[in-house]
Parts: structure tokens; C-alpha cells; sequence
């Protein structure tokens, strides 16, 4: 399923990026994301979650990277594990990152929910995870990441967050 989804992203990114040989691939980046997922149940229910994750191009504009994150509810939480592919929208210039890159993202993977009773028993369940949406993120200095995404996700939720990452190498 998530290779199924990502396939369309992997394609219109590679017919939009420049043919051009002097062409390089922005370096690795590490990002932490700190938001709130907003899940559909008797109303809308608003949980915290911090989550991290990495994303290596393959392509110009084309990264593909995991990603964890931690979901706190009241009386469980939640753990995803996903892939993800990311789309930058915009090309580099002279394979240098843009200021500002906005990005379009779907992953694919696990989420993971814990239940806590009052009588103190567990329950665990694990389905899959699949998640789409978009954002922007700038680059402040030659490192320092600054950014916003949603996102849309499976279990059914709603993702807003802020980011602030890392890009690695020289």
C-alpha cells in the first residue's frame, strides 16, 4: 500500500527535476516535529505527540527517510513508525537547499495503540499507518531548519506540527 502511494509522488517528482549532470542531491537531514494530532471520535479529541525523523535524497528533490512518533492520549498512548517519501516542490539551486522548500509527504507503516484500564490491565493493538500532507521549511543558516506541515494520517487523524531540524555535512 505505501509503495503503491508513493510511486505518483516518486514520478511527478522525477519528470519536474532538471535533467542537468551538475545536478547534486541536498545533504541528509534530521528533524524533531512537535504538534498535536487531532483524532475524530464523539467530537474532535486534541493529543500531543513529539516524533522525530531523517530524510535522505535519492534524487534532487526526491528523500525518502523513517519517522517515529510518540502520541500521549488520556489513559493510553500511541506509537507510528513509518517511511516516508518527501517531494520537495521547488528545485535546488546549483544543488544548494532554497531558503524556503515547500514539500509534499506520504508515508506508510505502524501505529501502535496502548490502552490502560482502571482495573490496571493492558491492551495493545497494532494496524497499519498511512499518512499524506505537505508543509514548508526553511533553512536558517547553512544548518538550522525551521518548518510547519499537516498532514492527514490513518488512523484517522489530523497532523499539525512545527519542526526544527538539522542538515548534516559540510
Amino acid at each position: 500500500m505505501f509503495l503503491r502511494a508513493a510511486i505518483p509522488f516518486a514520478l511527478i517528482g522525477a519528470l519536474l527535476s532538471r535533467p542537468a549532470a551538475a545536478q547534486e542531491r541536498p545533504r541528509p537531514a534530521g528533524e524533531l516535529a512537535v504538534g498535536a494530532l487531532l483524532f475524530a471520535d464523539d467530537g474532535i479529541v486534541t493529543e500531543g505527540f513529539v516524533g522525530g525523523a531523517a530524510r535522505f535524497y535519492l534524487l534532487p528533490r526526491i528523500g525518502l527517510g523513517p519517522e517515529i512518533a510518540y502520541i500521549r492520549g488520556e489513559n493510553h498512548s500511541h506509537l507510528m513508525l513509518t517511511g516516508n517519501v518527501t517531494v520537495d516542490l521547488v528545485r535546488p539551486v546549483s544543488g544548494k537547499a532554497r531558503p524556503v522548500t515547500p514539500f509534499a509527504v506520504v508515508g506508510g507503516g505502524l501505529f501502535r495503540t496502548r490502552e490502560q484500564f482502571p482495573n490496571n490491565q493492558a491492551f495493545t493493538s497494532t494496524e497499519g499507518a498511512f499518512t499524506v500532507g505537505g508543509g514548508v521549511r526553511g533553512l536558517v543558516g547553512k544548518h538550522l531548519i525551521l518548518g510547519a506541515e499537516a498532514r492527514i494520517g490513518w488512523e484517522v487523524h489530523i497532523r499539525l506540527n512545527g519542526i526544527v531540524g538539522v542538515r548534516f555535512g559540510g
